[in-house]
């Protein structure tokens, strides 16, 4: 590999670099539950008052220093931020930053996402068990294969342009479930405040029912007949706001003694601990040995439209309510029973409406599994693209 060089990653990376930003400044934050397994985007943000963790500027690259979250692949490039402003962070990151004339942005993102120092970062952790941080020094004097300054470019451009489009799918996946929500809210939300504020007169087609009426709850978990020695497993702090984060694999007899709920195409699954933590999502299309934590409550909907419970449970103010009958619990982790989900009261519309919003929306569903399954086909080929890249076991052609 002509002109690739192994040097240690501080010549041509800088760790951590000192910025400065005064106390109790208003600033943008990311938390560490701010970035998504494998994902350049940063999911989301806050603005808050500083009072410590790292700094960075756009074109950073930040990445988890502490167990599991650095397992996981929170990684993140920051392109979130104005010109020339600072934005900070959880402890928990370490802050990598491209050298002028040494090192692309995206390049340092990718080498941080990559194998070769992801493996020497977990291999460095040191400290309790559960609590495990990665060792800086150790990183910053590891020697990596570093190409000239025009191939990593090129190299950032392939990988960047498939990233590129896995966003682009999921932004339209965010949109095509908030049309969905919207449509939810305009049909079903405001006609039955309406009436409520209209003294309950305004439309008698609408019958006050239950949700036990239409449902089941938890009703197939793990038998003596189960037949699968290994399964996908999903729990609760994987899955947030609909969306899920990588699947954890085992063999059944090693898995974690919440594994035991078992689901159907368009199941629901809504976390019964603290509600208003958004613990939920739609099962689509099941691997046969996909398995749920007992976090869950699992609803299958019966004689009802899937989506329109599923909207009816995350709308805010039903969350609001299922979390303050939560916060009755004297435990230390105030959660629901299924027989509270059952109890849940509301306006049954029309069959007519119900059927029409259903049709519609399963519009919208089939349009999402289609995008996820082409984020799956694009996130195969930039996993299995990228070592080699990085390694110089595949050559970008230059012009």
């Amino acid at each position: 590999m002509d002109n690739w060089k192994e040097i240690e990653l501080e010549e041509y990376v800088e760790v951590n670099p000192r910025i400065s930003l005064a106390k109790h400044t208003l600033a943008t934050k990311v938390a560490m539950e701010c970035v998504e397994p494998f994902s350049k985007k940063i999911a989301r943000y806050e603005i808050d008052e500083y009072k410590g963790g790292v700094k960075f500027r756009n074109g950073d690259t930040i990445m988890a220093r502490i167990t599991p979250s650095l397992e996981n692949g929170k990684t993140a490039k920051v392109d979130i931020l104005k010109d020339d402003e600072i934005g900070f962070g959880s402890t928990e990151f370490i802050v990598l930053r491209a050298k002028d004339g040494k090192t692309d942005p995206d390049f340092v993102y990718y080498l941080a996402v990559s194998p070769e120092l992801r493996e020497v970062a977990i291999q460095s952790m040191t400290g309790s068990s559960g609590r495990q941080r990665v060792q800086t020094d150790v990183v910053k004097q590891f020697p990596f294969l570093f190409p000239p300054l025009p191939e990593q470019k090129a190299i950032a451009e392939v990988l960047s342009s498939l990233d590129d489009k896995i966003d682009l799918l999921h932004r339209q996946n965010k949109t095509l479930e908030a049309m969905a929500e919207t449509l939810f809210r305009q049909w079903f939300v405001e006609p039955a405040r309406r009436r409520e504020i209209e003294g309950g007169e305004a439309d008698e087609s609408w019958e006050e029912v239950k949700l036990g009426q239409f449902v089941f709850t938890n009703s197939n978990s793990i038998g003596k007949s189960y037949n699968q020695s290994n399964i996908q497993y999903l729990d609760t702090g994987s899955l947030n706001e609909g969306n899920w984060s990588p699947l954890q694999h085992f063999n059944l007899s090693d898995a974690p003694s919440r594994a035991k709920r078992l689901t159907k195409h368009n199941n629901i699954l809504y976390s019964t601990v603290r509600p208003n933590q958004l613990h939920y999502g739609l099962v689509r299309n099941p691997a046969d040995n996909l398995v749920v934590s007992t976090g869950f409550c699992v609803i299958h909907c019966d004689t009802i439209s899937t989506y329109f419970v599923y909207y009816l449970l995350i709308e805010n103010g039903m969350v609001q309510y299922l979390h303050s009958i939560a916060e009755g619990s004297t435990s230390a982790y105030p959660s629901l029973k299924p027989s509270d989900l059952e109890a849940v009261e509301f306006l049954l519309p029309p069959e007519i409406e119900l059927t029409k919003y259903h049709k519609i929306v399963d519009s919208y569903w089939d349009k999402i599994d289609y995008n996820y399954n082409q984020i799956q086909t694009l996130t195969n080929l930039r996993n299995t693209l990228l070592p080699k890249l990085m390694s110089g076991e595949v050559r970008v052609k230059m012009i």
